[in-house]
């Protein structure tokens, strides 16, 4: 049974405050993961510890990367079942896991961050992780 809306949508504005889009069904996220969109980014977001403590600040934190995506959206595990089982089905064969934060260029998944690497590690930790990917998948080539 999903967490009362008033509770989670502190948890929500955390990441919508700060320029992140909301997903809530799958037609939002197949036009999000769209090919011709760009670079993508999807924070699966969660009401437990680890998504406060690191995911979500740390998301936070490597979003302000000269090299950020071109766009960045968020699902709420256990709020928005639709949207969050269109994100998984993009994930192709990564076992389902929340916090968990992904990274699609166009439109496939290049890069996965599941839970078990956010629990326990402080948001700097877990933003460096991200904005390496971010410098390997949405930075411009030199051509």
């Amino acid at each position: 049974m999903p967490y009362p809306e008033e509770m989670v949508t502190p948890m929500r504005r955390e990441l919508t405050d700060h320029g992140v889009t909301e997903l809530k069904n799958a037609a939002e996220v197949d036009s999000f993961l769209d090919p011709e969109g760009g670079t993508a980014f999807v924070v699966i977001n969660s009401v437990c510890g680890c998504a406060a403590g690191g995911a979500r600040p740390g998301a936070i934190l490597a979003l302000q990367s000269e090299h950020a995506p071109t766009k960045s959206g968020t699902v709420f595990a256990g709020q928005d079942v639709e949207a969050v089982e269109r994100t998984r089905h993009h994930c192709g064969q990564v076992p389902p896991s929340s916090p968990s934060m992904a990274l699609f260029e166009a439109g496939k998944l290049v890069w996965f961050l599941p839970r078990h690497m956010i629990e326990g590690r402080d948001p700097q930790t877990i933003a460096l992780d991200i904005v390496n990917a971010f410098e390997k998948h949405c930075a411009p080539s030199d051509a």
